[in-house]
């Protein structure tokens, strides 16, 4: 039996004994790494607990037809738009609420000038639609993907960080810590959940071959731990919450791995059978890279290395571990996936 025909036949099960009603569980960017990684745990879960509604903008796109193939419910509706977010949770259970900070603005790349203040502003505002739409719906439970919120740390005395416009420090997790009160306000039962640097986000440009053409992580945490987790498990510390609806109005921090630069070099030294050094950028070289998003990545990496004693404590594993048994060490993950590691010769990130 495929995967969609054993949740199409669970849910039918319940509803034909009467045992108990299907529980949907509306999903934001079902077609993403966050929600695509809850989907897809919903759907290889053999209780039948809760089915998928996939919502997104684009239920014609490959992934949502993927997700419709293996037993999901494919809804169109916009975080832009709260009269269809009100459609999409009608009659559902929960919710997994998911922003994407660096997704383009009306396809268009920000300006300079902008330096993250207009996607605030817009995570801000599709915050605000979600929560209205779970309260106006009756939801019993909505898990908010939040963030750090580094404002106390940087606006401390002696803090000198560049701001961007609208004086945020770290835009993209910010505002999501600043739209945790709109679910609150509303009485809206909500779980935040608090995810950290993605594994994935080790092959997006922190590594590159130097001059000799030998391989070099760039990541900026100069000797500090970073907490990392791979996307794909923060659907499944997501499913495990929606299990539990005692973790309403608690904040759940998370993480599959603790290390060093110089640890993840190692890591990835061995995953790709070639020598990988520790070469850490510091924050303001971070902070001139010819990219719109320097700044505001650049002062979380410091966030996180100043802070490093607290910030891991609360991305605790051994919790973490309990909510996902299956979670990936980072060790793992890059044996996975050992062919993505390193930039070719000749090539820089």
């Amino acid at each position: 039996m495929d995967p969609g025909q054993r949740n199409m036949y669970g849910r039918a099960a319940r509803w034909w004994t009467g045992s108990m009603a299907v529980r949907d569980i509306a999903i934001i960017g079902a077609t993403g790494q966050q929600g695509g990684g809850l989907a897809r745990a919903i759907l290889a879960d053999d209780t039948g607990a809760f089915a998928v509604r996939a919502v997104t903008r684009h239920p014609g796109s490959e992934r949502a037809r993927h997700l419709r193939k293996l037993g999901a419910e494919v809804v169109e509706a916009d975080l832009d738009d709260e009269q269809s977010l009100r459609a999409a949770f009608a009659g559902a259970y929960g919710a997994y609420v998911v922003t994407d900070f660096f997704a383009d603005i009306a396809g268009q790349p920000p300006s300079p000038a902008e330096q993250g203040q207009a996607r605030a502003a817009r995570e801000l505002t599709q915050a605000a639609n979600a929560a209205s739409a779970a309260h106006e719906t009756g939801l019993r439970h909505v898990v908010w993907s939040t963030a750090e919120d580094t404002r106390v740390h940087f606006s401390q005395p002696g803090s000198h960080v560049p701001r961007t416009e609208g004086g945020y420090a770290t835009p993209h997790l910010d505002a999501k810590a600043e739209a945790n009160a709109l679910f609150t306000g509303l009485g809206v039962p909500v779980t935040f959940l608090q995810p950290v640097y993605y594994y994935e986000s080790l092959l997006r440009g922190m590594l590159a071959r130097n001059a000799d053409g030998e391989p070099e992580l760039l990541l900026p945490i100069a000797g500090s731990r970073l907490a990392l987790i791979a996307a794909e498990d923060i659907g499944r510390i997501a499913l495990a919450i929606f299990r539990h609806p005692e973790y309403i109005g608690r904040t759940v921090s998370v993480a599959g791995t603790h290390a060093s630069g110089e640890e993840i070099a190692a890591m990835i030294s061995e995953a790709a059978g070639d020598k990988v050094h520790y070469h850490p950028l510091t924050w303001e070289q971070f902070r001139s890279l010819p990219f719109w998003s320097g700044v505001t990545a650049a002062n979380a990496f410091q966030y996180f290395a100043e802070t490093e004693q607290g910030f891991l404590a609360r991305h605790d594993l051994a919790g973490s571990r309990q909510l996902n048994p299956a979670i990936q060490p980072l060790d793992a993950w890059l044996r996975a996936h050992r062919a993505e590691l390193l930039p070719e010769r000749g090539r820089g990130s």
